[in-house]
């Protein structure tokens, strides 16, 4: 009894840490993306679409990932590039994004300002 006991909590405790770890590893992956004087890393945001019935095949869930670009970062033309940037980091780490798809999130959005999200997935 105590095996099956430890063997359960074992696995509660895999099941509970999942998400903590794919969090952990989204946040360094995008906190290394750029140099501190052209962008900060603020974190990111779980978002569910209402918009999309919950009976549909398409998945509800979205992240967003936050950055603040430095004052001298702010050109149009660097935009592009940083978003480019970011959505190729994303893409590189195979097992990230493996872990956000098994989670539901079939987008990954990159946002510089409180008004504007760029798609990469």
């Amino acid at each position: 009894m105590k095996i099956q006991n430890l063997t359960f909590a074992a696995a509660v405790v895999s099941l509970l840490a999942a998400p903590a770890a794919q969090a952990e590893n989204l946040d360094i992956v995008m906190s290394q993306v750029f140099a501190q004087d052209h962008a900060t890393y603020i974190g990111y945001e779980s978002v569910e679409r209402e918009d999309i019935p919950v009976t549909s095949a398409l998945e509800r869930k979205y992240l967003i990932v936050d950055f603040r670009l430095a004052a001298s970062q702010q050109a149009s033309g660097q935009l592009q590039a940083s978003v480019h940037k970011v959505c190729m980091a994303l893409l590189k780490d195979r097992e990230l994004v493996r872990s956000l798809s098994d989670s539901g999130y079939d987008m990954v959005s990159v946002a510089f300002d409180r008004r504007s999200q760029f798609d990469c997935l």
